[in-house]
């Protein structure tokens, strides 16, 4: 089961959360299904779709228009895919919230810890107001997204180890 790591002391809108799992799996097979951000709706429980904005997959500098949606809010976001290191790491940066999204797997005991953050180094303007005028509060809405994280690898552990997990 994914954990959440344990929240500082101060609880703050642009804290990185964080969330871990191990999973049953090679690097490469958890790669094969964390890199296909078509299915990334089916782990994401905010996560409505990632749209492709421009040519040539998932690479470094592409863009993806997200969907996103919390009880009857849906929004967009504007993300720039960051980093690509197959069987190693993954990560965007949100430039409508100012949140960078990491997953990093790395080899343990014949499975895969995958590691998902987001860190916040500057939570941009429009994010803040969105977050305290529709989301219910910034901090209240990173103690949903921390949740969401755990959730989102929960699922990614069940679809990857299968029926048996």
């Amino acid at each position: 089961m994914a954990r959440m790591t344990e929240k500082a002391p101060t609880r703050q809108a642009d804290r990185e959360l964080r969330a871990e799992i191990v999973i049953d799996a090679e690097p490469s097979a958890v790669w094969a299904v964390l890199a296909d951000l078509d299915r990334m709706p089916e782990w994401s429980p905010e996560l409505i779709r990632m749209v492709p904005l421009k040519r040539g997959g998932l690479r470094v500098g592409q863009w993806y228009l997200g969907v996103n949606r919390r009880k009857s809010v849906v929004w967009p976001t504007r993300n720039v895919v960051k980093q690509v290191e197959a069987d190693r790491v993954l990560s965007w940066h949100t430039a409508t919230s100012g949140a960078t999204w990491i997953y990093e797997l790395e080899a343990a005991g014949g499975g895969t810890r995958l590691v998902q953050r987001r860190p916040v180094p500057r939570l941009t303007y429009l994010s803040k107001i969105t977050a305290g005028s529709v989301l219910g509060g910034g901090v209240s809405h990173c103690d949903e997204l921390e949740a969401g994280m755990a959730t989102t690898l929960n699922r990614l552990k069940a679809a990857i180890e299968g029926p048996a997990a």
